[in-house]
């Protein structure tokens, strides 16, 4: 494989799968040998018909499917084009809004949407759209990629999310998600379906945390991280085909706002989110132990089990206290359905 420097837009990279990376699909191929392009760069990237294949039966065809299979042998080509800095741009995509006026907009965000633009995400994102929407009114604060932006879900995580329409709003909530709720009406709740279920009701994850020392994409519990508290309560258990407890509906609330938090912290502690390859990869196989229903519905989710299901701020301007809550999304809802259907246990 051709290792790239520093930077490596606008060179051609070419790769050779060994068998041993874990996945026979493209996308994921190309992550663990390119791990110095993000999973999203390379998966936009493949769309693009930048990533081409020379195996047995086919000959340098392009391949626009991250999940097409590979092969021990074949020879993978990647042309990565070079870096293309430009401002965001107004674009009409449909917007679930919860709550708007001058000064703040709270919107449900759906599965897959980015909120900023960012490599291998120059388009389609959250900023896009409410640059649409909102106009010239977008608060700069945030820079020319994240106007308005004072916050961010995960592309694969659902629910409410504020941003600011001009910059006396901006610099209000950003002051209080950097309280994070310690002195004023700051809330973020989040519910979370999890592998396992934890031998107490309720606890928290006070485990600071930093980049993965080998996984870019990664964030890890590491002594050298910043602060991060999680706190989680059981609302909901259920049973397997076996009738033993294999996952559970877990109400958490950030004391912190660190990258990922949610998710490294709960694999921290052995209950990772349920369809979350990235931190937690090595409970797929418990799928085996669910009922057919949710089986299915495991494998129509393709993402994390997260959503933000509460937030709570104080108005920018009024000084009112504003609390909204957002039902779970029709995929997660399905799959809560799922896990219930058999040998039910009934809510903590």
């Amino acid at each position: 494989m051709e290792q790239g420097s520093s930077s490596i837009n606008g060179q051609k990279l070419e790769v050779t799968v060994a068998g041993d990376e874990g996945s026979i699909r493209l996308d994921r191929v190309l992550a663990v040998r390119l791990q110095e392009l993000s999973r999203s760069r390379l998966k936009a990237l493949i769309l693009a018909g930048r990533v081409s294949i020379d195996s047995v039966t086919i000959k340098s065809a392009p391949i626009r499917d991250p999940a097409y299979h590979v092969a021990a042998g074949d020879t993978i080509t990647i042309d990565v084009p070079e870096a293309v800095a430009a401002e965001p741009q107004a674009e009409d995509i449909a917007l679930d809004i919860v709550y708007e006026d001058d000064d703040i907009i709270v919107i449900d965000k759906p599965k897959g949407l980015v909120v900023h633009p960012a490599a291998g995400h120059e388009t389609g994102t959250l900023v896009n759209a409410l640059i649409a929407h909102c106009g010239a009114s977008l608060s700069g604060i945030g820079g020319v990629k994240r106007p308005g932006i004072v916050h961010r879900l995960d592309k694969d995580t659902t629910g409410l999310l504020v941003a600011a329409k001009n910059d006396r709003a901006h610099k209000s909530l950003t002051e209080q998600f950097a309280d994070h709720g310690r002195t004023g009406a700051m809330r973020r709740g989040y519910m979370a379906l999890v592998w396992g279920v934890p031998n107490r009701q309720r606890g928290t994850v006070d485990a600071p945390i930093d980049r993965h020392p080998h996984a870019r994409e990664k964030m890890a519990v590491r002594d050298s991280g910043r602060e991060a508290i999680t706190h989680w309560e059981i609302r909901e258990t259920f049973n397997g085909r076996d009738g033993k407890p294999v996952a559970a509906l877990l109400a958490c609330q950030l004391e912190t706002g660190r990258t990922h938090q949610i998710r490294v912290h709960l694999a921290s502690i052995g209950h990772p989110l349920i369809g979350d390859d990235t931190y937690g990869p090595g409970f797929r196989t418990k799928a085996a132990l669910l009922p057919a229903a949710a089986r299915a519905a495991l494998e129509g989710l393709g993402r994390q089990a997260l959503h933000a299901y509460l937030l709570g701020v104080e108005h920018p301007v009024t000084g009112e206290t504003l609390v909204y809550r957002s039902q779970l999304p029709a995929d997660l809802d399905i799959l809560r359905r799922a896990l219930r259907g058999t040998n039910p246990v009934a809510a903590r």
